[in-house]
This record gives structure tokens, sequence and C-alpha cells, in this order.
């Protein structure tokens, strides 16, 4: 037999013993939390049709997708990012429906990237969806709902930083920038790549004042006052009242009482380009990613024809798990199990002291023979 049949491909892994019974148990964890908010599960394909993930989507590039093809001759993707799957569902179920929607979700996503990333192409998800509420209420909600599951899960010390796309998007449409280079520096600044962000202003005849300004968006990072600073640049309607919705959204995060978890970050940028104004990213000790991403996507649904607001996050489990390994963070889980032994002559009576146990009194019974 050959030794490749024994190892998994790059970027998987399994998962045994008492690794995945931590891990099951943060799951449920985090599913508690959720389901304390009023969200109603759903389950989703593992693969679509890759027009749920096209570039017009705004989703995961086309050359990070595993794609085949099915005996029709369509082309699917295995899932590398929820909300599409969960925006074509809404779209799809509740089309003429006006009710406001709360949907959860978990699952594996699958995203070919690079092995120089050092990540896995295999990775748990969970998450949730608010969809049909435009409010800022619906955006505290959904970053509350974050705080209190990773808290509720065993993470402590962990930092949510909020920005919020409207405000890049307005400085640069006041700049005159096409939606194109627009992409590309969202890119640039997003990544805290400087040069080559000057450099395709540069490019674009951009004058220095309004460059300047721009790249100085990646500088406005911090607790709440660094809105006082964004709000002194604006110079449009967009980036002001994207400014004003973060002040707005600071109160209404103080009556859930998660402010001490929250700071701001303008220059933060999703590389999914469907989210339209408020995102947000988690982060702790011990990974150097977001464990949590999440944000505002107004105009998504309406792709699967349905015009309906949303905000939603999602908490990457495996993440999570990781840096609370690395943190000595421990995770109880109920791994004690009795063992009974047998022979031949005792078998049977052993067995019936063992479905005893198991059914009336919910033990562990694991039998061994002598």
């Amino acid at each position: 037999m050959s030794k490749r049949l024994l190892h998994t491909p790059e970027g998987v892994r399994d998962i045994y013993g008492d690794e995945y019974k931590r891990k099951l148990k943060v799951e449920s964890l985090l599913r508690e939390k959720i389901d304390d908010f009023g969200y109603d599960e759903i389950q989703t394909p593992t693969f679509e049709f890759f027009d749920i993930f096209s570039k017009e989507i705004g989703t995961t590039p086309s050359k990070e997708l595993y794609k085949f093809f099915d005996k029709e001759g369509d082309t699917l993707v295995l899932r590398p990012d929820f909300t599409p799957s969960i925006a074509r569902c809404a779209a799809k179920y509740f089309l003429e429906s006006e009710e406001v929607l709360r949907l959860s979700y978990a699952g594996n996503a699958f995203t070919n990237n690079s092995l120089l990333q050092g990540k896995l192409k295999e990775s748990m998800q969970m998450g949730a969806e608010l969809i049909g509420d435009a409010s800022v209420q619906a955006d505290a909600e959904v970053i509350a709902l974050t705080c209190e599951a990773l808290f509720h899960a065993g993470l402590s010390d962990f930092l949510i930083s909020v920005g919020n796309v409207a405000f890049f998007k307005g400085m640069c449409t006041k700049a005159g920038l096409d939606e194109e280079t627009e992409l590309e520096l969202r890119e640039y600044i997003s990544g805290k790549n400087f040069f080559a962000a000057e450099d395709l202003l540069d490019a674009r005849s951009v004058d220095k004042q309004t460059s300047e300004k721009l790249l100085s968006v990646s500088e406005l990072f911090g607790q709440a006052d660094v809105l006082d600073r964004a709000l002194e640049i604006s110079d449009n309607d967009q980036s002001r009242e994207a400014i004003i919705r973060l002040k707005n959204l600071v109160e209404v995060l103080k009556l859930y009482e998660v402010e001490k978890y929250i700071s701001f970050d303008l220059g933060m940028l999703s590389k999914y380009n469907y989210y339209t104004g408020v995102i947000f990213k988690g982060f702790t000790y011990g990974v150097g990613d977001a464990i949590v991403k999440g944000g505002r996507y107004d105009k998504l649904l309406g792709r699967f024809g349905k015009d309906a607001p949303a905000v939603g996050f999602v908490i990457l489990v495996d993440d999570l798990l990781n840096a609370m390994s690395r943190q000595g963070i421990p995770v109880h889980i109920d791994d004690e199990v009795v063992t009974m032994e047998y022979d031949d002559e005792s078998y049977e009576k052993v067995l019936k002291e063992a479905l005893k146990l198991r059914h009336v009194g919910g033990t562990k019974v694991r039998l061994i023979r002598k």
C-alpha cells in the first residue's frame, strides 16, 4: 500500500480525540448564544453554481475557488463564503416577505489559498445574518452578539475593530476615481501597501492634496475619538453620513455594555466587495489574522431579486480554537467514560448493566473484552 494513501492533501487536516471534543464544545457554546438572540438555523449546500460567487457578486476571487463541472456541464464551486448562499436562500424562500429574518449557520468553507499563506483550505465557520433591517440598532445587535458569543465560548481578551466602507467610498467618489481604481486602491490600503497606493494615485493624476487625504485614511484608527478626526476630513455627504452612523453605533453598543471591546479603523477594508456600510473584524492574541469578520451588505440580496438590507458576521472556529489553546484557555469537556470488562461467561450480565447505566443514568460506558 502506498504511504500516500495515509496523508491528506495540503491545506486540510484530520481532527480527532480530545481536540475534536473541544471543537464540538466550543461550537455548542457559540450556537447557544446565537440561539439566545433568536436566530433560526439554516443549512445550505456545500457546493453552489459558480454564479453565486462570481466577480459581479463581489465575493472570493475566481482563482481562489474550487471549481468543477457536473454531468450537465454546469460550473459548480465549493462554497468559500456563506453570505452569498444565505442571500440566495433568503431571496428564494422569502422573496415577497417583508419580515425581518434572523438566520444562523455552521459548516465548512473552502478556499484555494496559496500554500505560502500558511492557511487551511478547509475551515469551520459559524455565523449569523440579520436581513431586512437597515437600522443602526441592527448593526449593534450583530456586533454585540459577536462579543457575547466569543465571551460565552471562553474568550475574554479580544477586540472588535469597526470601520465603514462608505466613508472611503465617498472619498473615492469625490476624488473622481473610477470603480476599478477604487477597488485597486482599497486592496492596497487594506493590505497596508502605502507605496503602491501612492503610485496608483500618481498614475491616475490625482492631485497631491486629494491623494494625501485618501492615504490618511490608514491613520484613522483607535478609540471613539478617532471619529471626530474622520469627520473633520470628510468632504462629502456619503463620508460624513458614514461617520455619523458610527457615532450612533457607539451609543447603542453602550446599551449592550460591550463598548470596552470596540475600537475603530477607517482604513479597514474588506476583499469582499459586497459590503456597503459598517464592517468589523475581531482580533485576539495567539493568531495573526481576524477570528471574526462581518459587516453590512445592503445590495447583495438585490443580486438575487430581493431588495433588502442585511448585516451579519462569521466566526472562524478553527482560528478561535487556536487562539484559545495558545492563551491557555481551558475548554471543559465531559470525557468521563466508565470502562466495563467482560468475558464470554459474563458478557450478558455486563451488557445489561451497561445498558442500564446508559439508558437510566446517562453514563458513558465502554465495553472491553478481557
